[in-house]
């Protein structure tokens, strides 16, 4: 942009650079990412590089796939979300079962008084 001042001299002014907007990465693509930085064959600096991200970034994502990595084995374990999941079910079923016998019981009732 020119800008001319007071002098009639015109001076070139560098307009605001606009903030850029944050990156969402996909779970699977961190997991490359991270398996990448795992597998040790590159550098941090060219992985991030090949996949155009910030090497703190991929040191993160390294990082956080090493320390859940023995989750991955635990399959026979049920997490807190997996029981929390069955015990909402099992309730469900027995409200569910509740209605159904309310409903047969008032049916019932209805048929009896000719309603």
């Amino acid at each position: 942009m020119i800008v001319v001042d007071d002098r009639g001299e015109s001076t070139q002014s560098n307009p605001p650079k606009m903030k850029a907007k944050r990156r969402r990465h996909d779970p699977q693509f961190k997991a490359r990412v991270a398996l990448e930085a795992l597998k040790g064959i590159k550098t941090i600096q060219q992985i991030a590089k090949e996949f155009d991200i910030h090497p703190v970034q991929v040191s993160e994502w390294k990082k956080k796939m090493a320390e859940g990595a023995a989750g991955v084995f635990n399959s026979g374990n049920r997490t807190d979300g997996a029981e929390d999941f069955e015990r909402e079910r099992e309730r469900l079923h027995a409200k569910i079962g509740e209605q159904a016998v309310a409903l047969d019981f008032l049916a019932k009732k209805s048929k009896q008084l000719g309603l």
